[in-house]
């Protein structure tokens, strides 16, 4: 096996501890793989106060149109208790065909494929036309704050122009490349608090119990929200908490509260559904006294079928003999940052062991994902 190997890359990258938002020597080893193969090379740190520094790496190779950038992230979530694990979280450890290691699904096994992909495709020397691209971001399991959002402004004050990206989160189902991500669904996430009238619950004449109302306004919100659209499927209003802070049996409370999150369509904006949230629960309880507050929310967005997903999908099926699903089902990734700058698709490994203790990859399935990987290449740049 040679260093330019995905399997040594992503073990490499594996044994670099880069728990969200330290570095942990990640970003260094994958800046020495791309120097070594001619890439211009440049690590950003970018910070925000009230959020850790976060370090970035932007890599490219050529200049000009077409521009195909890859996008991902170095850092992992934490491991838990490294003594549950078979195999420890950060060795890299390579046993019945499986590479085990935090990371290896999510997603430095893709950074190595994709590296892997590219050293092997320009060997040795610059495209003849056009850019390949990396933008690596070390805080995509974090607070999202100082990587990919502010890593893309710092390449377009630099004049970078971006055609089209890939970004390399685990997007297959049962085998690699079974399913391309084309768009992502919104998320919108709030709290509800409703203001009633403490009191004594046996006098109960005297209060206004605030859980009836949330419950009633619960209710009316878990209505449906649609019936889907061309690409998505229907809209999901979920209950992730309830939060009364009552110990007492026989105090009713002064006010009760309830977080929670919207996964949503093209059907929809985030500033729509503020207003239908506050409209179905003014229509629940009129007489109510609530309060709605907003956590930061993402858009829904879709790369629409055309010459770039079809040309993705045509590499696909070179590779495996199927043509992929195209999807929008599943969380969201940095493709909604990037989706302002080019179209963007997501394409990755199987998730299924992502965030796992033992998460793990197996080694046919990242020779596979290379494989997938150059095909793009060849042919978006022939």
């Amino acid at each position: 096996m040679t260093a330019h190997e995905p399997v040594a890359i992503a073990q490499a990258l594996i044994r670099c501890p880069s728990v969200t938002p330290a570095e942990g020597g990640a970003l260094a080893c994958l800046e020495g793989l791309l120097k070594g193969a001619g890439f211009e090379v440049h690590r950003a740190i970018f910070a925000e106060p009230g959020t850790p520094p976060v370090e970035n790496l932007f890599a490219k190779i050529g200049s000009g149109a077409p521009h195909l950038a890859f996008a991902g992230h170095t850092d992992v979530v934490p491991p838990g208790d490294a003594a549950r694990w078979l195999h420890g979280p950060f060795a890299g450890d390579i046993h019945n065909g499986m590479l085990f290691g935090r990371g290896a699904v999510d997603m430095k096994g893709a950074i190595a494929c994709f590296a892997a992909a590219a050293i092997s495709y320009l060997g040795g020397k610059p495209p003849a036309k056009g850019t390949i691209s990396f933008l690596i971001t070390g805080d995509e399991e974090g607070p999202g704050v100082n990587g990919t959002v502010k890593l893309l402004q710092w390449a377009k004050e630099r004049g970078e122009a971006f055609d089209h990206c890939i970004v390399g989160e685990p997007t297959s189902t049962q085998t690699v490349g079974d399913a391309i991500k084309i768009g992502r669904r919104g998320s919108l996430s709030g709290t509800l608090m409703v203001v009633g009238k403490a009191g004594h619950v046996a006098y109960p004449q005297h209060a206004d119990n605030p859980i009836r109302l949330l419950v009633a306004m619960l209710n009316k919100l878990n209505e449906p929200l649609d019936d889907g659209s061309w690409h998505f499927d229907r809209s999901n209003f979920e209950v992730v908490s309830v939060d009364v802070g009552n110990p007492a049996f026989n105090v009713i409370p002064s006010e009760a509260k309830a977080k929670f999150n919207i996964r949503f369509n093209d059907k929809h904006t985030s500033q729509s559904l503020k207003a239908l949230v506050e409209h179905r629960c003014r229509d629940a309880a009129p007489s109510a006294i609530f309060h709605l507050t907003w956590e930061p929310a993402s858009e829904s967005f879709i790369t629409k079928p055309g010459p770039f997903v079809d040309l993705v999908s045509a590499a696909v099926k070179d590779v495996t003999g199927k043509k992929p699903a195209l999807s929008t089902a599943g969380g969201t990734s940095d493709a909604r940052f990037i989706k302002d700058y080019c179209p963007v698709v997501d394409l990755g490994l199987v998730g299924e062991t992502m965030h796992q203790i033992d998460e793990h990859a197996p080694v046919a399935d990242l020779q596979t994902l290379t494989a997938i990987y150059r095909r793009v290449l060849e042919r978006y740049f022939a």
